[in-house]
């Protein structure tokens, strides 16, 4: 069996999961109203062992409204199954030199990455409030983990286009390794042109299955974009089993199957 890394998920807490914002996917999801208990940690490892699911970067949530996830508490859910979930911090960006020390902190204590939903402050990654963090990912040589794309709660999506502000970020930092969740859509061409054109740019498919990978993106996957697209799933709204459904349709060969589901993240984040 094919190992999977699932680049892009979080085990919400009950903060998390009743937020306003996410009132709509929460219909979505077939859930009305909201949760009267957090979401059990085991019931997010069995929804990995259903997808087949090895890894997955289970990320904290920071945001101007308040924390929905806080490091800490992603570190406590990794202490629980080390072998099945690696840390990704989050950071409040209204205090960026506290946010650059508490990353250093976090990565000597076994954190992959750092990632932060712009959408979520609304402020786009180009933002002198990042810009302390990414020199500080470079150091410490993780990822920078964003996502991009329209917005599926209900804020401005803007902040999610792949240029000018993904093409930006890597011109100002070559050596930034950045992860681009969500695809990109409506802008998926453009995401695949700032990833030809960045060599430590990459994507990941969360929040999509693979039967709604748009055909620039399988086209990508198949060819020259092998080494630069990583499987997610943005887990709890999706699920891999769903997320996985339909794969064999998109024809990949099985070095590339095998680059996509694990092995590009594998080294983006030196998980081996």
């Amino acid at each position: 069996m094919t190992r999977i890394v699932d680049a892009w998920m979080q085990h919400p807490t009950l903060r998390h999961s009743n937020h306003e914002m996410f009132a709509p996917l929460r219909r979505w999801m077939g859930i009305e109203g909201e949760l009267n208990e957090p979401i059990p940690l085991e019931l997010t490892i069995s929804a990995m062992d259903e997808g087949g699911v090895d890894v997955g970067l289970t990320a904290a949530w920071y945001g101007p409204a308040g924390t929905l996830i806080d490091n800490d508490e992603v570190a406590g859910f990794v202490a629980q199954h080390p072998d099945r979930l690696r840390a990704v911090a989050g950071a409040d960006l209204s205090k960026p030199m506290e946010a650059v020390r508490e990353l250093r902190d976090r990565v000597a204590e076994g954190f992959v990455a750092l990632r932060i939903v712009p959408w979520l402050w609304e402020l786009p990654p180009t933002d002198r409030r990042y810009y302390p963090l990414y020199a500080a990912c470079v150091d410490l040589g993780i990822p920078f983990c964003t996502q991009v794309g329209h917005t599926g709660p209900m804020r401005p999506s803007e902040t999610g286009r792949p240029i000018p502000y993904v093409d930006q970020v890597a011109l100002d930092f070559p050596e930034l390794a950045i992860v681009c969740g969500h695809i990109g859509y409506p802008w998926t061409t453009e995401m695949i042109a700032v990833a030809d054109k960045h060599p430590n740019v990459f994507i990941d498919t969360s929040a999509y299955s693979a039967r709604r990978y748009p055909g620039e993106l399988v086209e990508y996957l198949r060819g020259r974009g092998r080494t630069k697209v990583l499987f997610g799933t943005n887990y709890p709204m999706m699920t891999a089993s769903r997320a996985l459904e339909q794969l064999d349709d998109l024809g990949l060969d099985d070095d590339t199957r095998t680059l996509f589901l694990s092995g590009n993240a594998d080294r983006v984040f030196g998980l081996t």
